[in-house]
């Protein structure tokens, strides 16, 4: 049987007044939303390349996301009575 959806992901990336940068991200999927962050700090010594900044909170924030993402799976998948993946990277019987 087909099944096609459409989710929406939104991305906020910001500067605070300490010069970390940090990311929000929220995926919505019509019936719940789940929410990650991250942060990125400039080590003093080297170049500010904000680019730098924002791949890595966004990157943080994202992992943050798709963890929270599996474990809803993960418990989903006991809830209609089946076993728990012995591996993560088995989750939902998808490989990797």
């Amino acid at each position: 049987m087909p099944h096609t959806v459409e989710w929406k992901v939104r991305l906020h990336l910001f500067e605070d007044d300490e010069g970390a940068t940090k990311a929000h991200v929220v995926l919505d999927t019509g019936t719940t939303a789940l929410t990650g962050h991250g942060t990125a700090h400039c080590h003093p010594a080297d170049r500010n390349v904000p680019e730098i900044g924002d791949e890595l909170a966004a990157g943080r924030a994202l992992q943050e996301l798709a963890k929270q993402l599996l474990n809803t799976a993960e418990r989903d998948i006991e809830g209609v009575g089946a076993s728990r993946p012995s591996t993560r990277q088995a989750a939902a019987g998808w490989p990797v």
